[in-house]
């Protein structure tokens, strides 16, 4: 229905722009590098700090039967696991369960910043937040959360959903698949998965992307000549 359009898009718009980001913006000073780029990112407490800033955040929210837990193993970067209940009126063998992923770790700064922007100084211009990891992929537990709420807010019905923040995929997600398969009990078997940071990952499943900035891949494929030729 039209007014639950409406109600959602103000909840939404609401919440964004009067906490999210603000919150945003004091993710993008934090520099948490991926651990492929930071040789100590494990004892120099930058992923701690944006983790728990998310964490905190999404505790803050007061989402009824919600479980987040921080978890972080011996040697292995920190994720975010978050649980939501199916709404009482939703059939959770019917819906399921939805997995939203994202992650939070940063690529290093680069060189090429103009002088009135950098890394990790948050700047809003024509309606743009500029800074390291907001877009890619600070904005994602924001994002999935207030989705989830915007439709507790209008009395709409969901399923059980998951939220997975991980901290190392700009390397390659290279302590993904240990927690995936730590958590496989409690994660279950989504029916649906909302990667806010997406691809195609296979050609077994439907995958559809939106949004995505646009990148043109291909391969270039060159051979040269072993022997003279003549041009006529």
């Amino acid at each position: 229905p039209n007014f639950a359009k409406e109600g959602i898009s103000k909840y939404v718009n609401g919440k964004w722009n009067g906490e999210c980001i603000p919150l945003l913006e004091e993710y993008i000073k934090i520099p948490n590098l991926s651990p492929y780029f930071d040789e100590e990112v494990l004892t120099n407490g930058h992923q701690d700090k944006a983790m728990e800033l998310l964490r905190k955040w999404v505790e803050n929210q007061s989402i009824p039967g919600v479980t987040i837990d921080l978890i972080q193993e011996q040697g292995r970067t920190p994720l975010l696991f978050i649980e939501i209940p199916a709404s009482e009126s939703a059939n959770l063998q019917e819906n399921g369960t939805v997995l939203l992923y994202g992650h939070m770790d940063k690529q290093p700064p680069f060189e090429g910043w103009r002088d009135d922007l950098g890394p990790y100084k948050p700047v809003i211009k024509d309606g743009k937040l500029y800074g390291r990891g907001g877009a890619d992929d600070g904005y994602a537990v924001f994002a999935a959360i207030t989705a989830i709420n915007s439709l507790k807010q209008q009395n709409i019905p969901h399923s059980r959903c998951v939220v997975i923040i991980e901290a190392s995929e700009e390397s390659g997600s290279p302590d993904l698949p240990f927690y995936i398969q730590k958590l496989k009990e409690r994660i279950g078997d989504p029916n649906l998965i909302i990667c806010l940071d997406s691809g195609c990952g296979n050609y077994e499943q439907l995958w559809c992307t939106t949004s995505l900035r646009g990148v043109l891949a291909g391969q270039l494929k060159v051979e040269l000549l072993r022997d003279g030729v003549h041009s006529g």
